[in-house]
């Protein structure tokens, strides 16, 4: 798994990549430009910070938010990873992380009275458990699902983890998180139409916000 940040309003030239989910202390070494950061316990590589990174990457400029690194872009940074000394390298991650599903079972949360536990297909051969507390989350409907190592529009992170016990893979999204151009500011799933795209594609986001007029 690999995710990318580019901020240089909030965070100057800094790449950040995340390789796993932050899960307690953490250690850090910098070298050459370079900062690692690893769990304190076992030493898990969580990912790499890069410094002046659009000197390394000059396709950053004028880039804001996640990036989605090439393989060419990955080489290069391995090879500076090389360089200051790091073996532990990154690999280029391509799959989709927002997918088109559709909700092929829903039962009661067993100790919540508004979640719901869902049977989510993903692709043509997977299907996943998804936890959602969405008030218009039903079965027969085709949704945008987030995949562990999506990186939400706010910056938050998707991991695999348990609603109250219950394990979640993902996260069925609303077109508030979305940031769909011209929403309703209210809660609910953006529920797909059945010819809008295919279960399993990855989610058309410039088609998404042409969905809600202009107000």
């Amino acid at each position: 798994m690999l995710i990318a940040s580019y901020n240089p309003t909030e965070m100057g030239d800094i790449l950040v990549t995340i390789t796993a989910p932050d899960n307690g202390d953490q250690e850090t070494k910098i070298a050459d430009g370079v900062a690692q950061i690893t769990t304190a316990k076992n030493h898990q590589l969580l990912g790499y910070n890069f410094m002046e990174a659009s000197s390394l990457l000059p396709d950053l400029k004028g880039q804001n938010g996640q990036v989605f690194l090439t393989d060419e872009q990955v080489a290069t940074l391995n090879e500076k990873l090389a360089a200051a000394g790091f073996e532990e390298k990154l690999a280029a991650d391509h799959t989709p992380k927002f997918v088109v599903g559709y909700v092929e079972e829903m039962t009661d949360h067993p100790k919540s009275d508004h979640l719901k536990v869902t049977k989510t297909r993903i692709s043509a051969d997977q299907t996943v458990q998804i936890v959602c507390g969405s008030p218009n989350v039903k079965e027969g409907i085709k949704v945008v699902v987030a995949r562990p190592g999506a990186m939400m529009p706010d910056g938050k992170i998707i991991w695999p983890g348990a609603l109250m016990g219950v394990e979640s893979d993902g996260m069925l999204c609303g077109f508030r998180e979305l940031k769909m151009k011209n929403a309703p500011d209210k809660k609910g799933l953006w529920i797909i139409p059945d010819d809008w795209q295919e279960v399993g594609e990855a989610v058309d986001f410039a088609k998404a916000d042409t969905f809600f007029p202009a107000k």
